[in-house]
């Protein structure tokens, strides 16, 4: 038996310089991914990073892991073939919004549905950085930019919605420089058996800056987040003083704590609730509601590895190893000459 080595922020730093635009929010995501993979007890070259093409898909030279830069909109299929082949690595994907739900629009949905027990990071900008400034999959009706000088017309996607809607069965969202929070929910997400779908707002500040202000800025945050806690109420606010109530099935309202409405009153956040709640929370925005942040849903369910690798299993044990030279010449096969 050897004493397991203690492992530092420092092991995961790569030698390489990390070249993002000076005040981007992708090193504060690097520096807490940093920060917590040596509190995860996992070896370090049980580590795997899987990135598709953009700013963000820079991760796997910064981390001091095993890792690929795969191909534009592809990481879900790369990252499904490795956990398949290696169930025991740690497989981790880091995509942009416009590398997962535009060209990958189909990989990320099927990875989800299938359920590999593979970490999916969103680095969510509202935009196309590394290629200057068009407007991306999750920008907002009538943002103007270089590709939509008098306003885009897309309506948006919801990662959030996406996620359930897919099935995957961890959907959280959190915040670049939000540091507590995101490291809490990085270790949520290693901790889920199954596909683990983690939105993380990230500012811009070339292309989008101030995207993300109220959610990011100290000051007012609290007034603008809501933080989801399995069993307890839905409370924001400064002064935690208001809440999330339902009076009927479909139409959720802010309310001021005080008179006739307490605590009693407000909904209370089920990480296994029905698919209509959850969707609800997924579609509060401002200025209306609060943005929720943390874990929205986690439940268990068989993961697609473990399901071929037993499938592999029980075949094998019924019909012997195969021979790949005898399946190559079995059935119909001729020779040219």
């Amino acid at each position: 038996m050897t004493t397991p080595v203690k492992l530092t922020k420092k092991d995961f730093q790569s030698d390489q310089e990390v070249r993002w635009c000076p005040g981007c929010g992708d090193y504060a995501i690097l520096s807490a991914t940093q920060s917590v993979f040596p509190e995860l007890g996992v070896p370090r070259e049980n580590f795997v990073i899987v990135s598709g093409i953009g700013c963000a898909s820079r991760f796997p030279y910064y981390m001091n892991t095993y890792g690929f830069h795969t191909i534009h909109g592809r990481a879900p299929s790369v990252a499904t073939g490795i956990k398949i082949t290696n169930p025991e690595l740690s497989v981790w994907i880091v995509t942009g919004d416009g590398d997962s739900l535009s060209i990958g629009g189909n990989h990320i949905i099927h990875i989800m549905r299938r359920n590999v027990d593979v970490k999916v990071l969103l680095f969510d900008n509202r935009i196309y950085g590394l290629t200057k400034g068009q407007y991306s999959p999750t920008s907002e009706m009538g943002k103007r930019t270089k590709s939509s000088p008098y306003g885009s017309v897309d309506r948006p996607f919801n990662p959030l919605a996406l996620a359930l809607g897919a099935g995957a069965t961890f959907v959280a969202r959190s915040i670049d420089v939000y540091t507590p929070h995101l490291k809490e929910t990085l270790k949520a997400a290693h901790g889920h058996k199954g596909t683990s779908f983690v939105q993380i707002f990230q500012n811009c500040n070339i292309f989008n800056d101030g995207a993300f202000t109220d959610l990011r800025d100290k000051k007012s945050r609290d007034d603008h987040v809501l933080h989801l806690e399995h069993g307890k109420p839905l409370i924001f606010g400064k002064e935690r003083n208001r809440g999330i109530m339902v009076r009927d099935a479909y139409h959720p309202e802010v309310v001021e704590l005080g008179n006739d409405v307490s605590e009693d009153d407000l909904l209370v956040h089920d990480e296994q609730g029905p698919l209509a709640y959850l969707m609800m929370l997924a579609d509060m925005k401002p200025p209306a509601f609060p943005t929720p942040v943390g874990v929205l849903r986690r439940i268990e369910a068989t993961t697609f590895e473990t399901a071929v690798n037993e499938q592999i299993a029980e075949v094998t044990a019924d019909k012997g190893k195969a021979d790949l030279q005898q399946i190559l010449y079995s059935g119909n096969t001729w020779e040219v000459r």
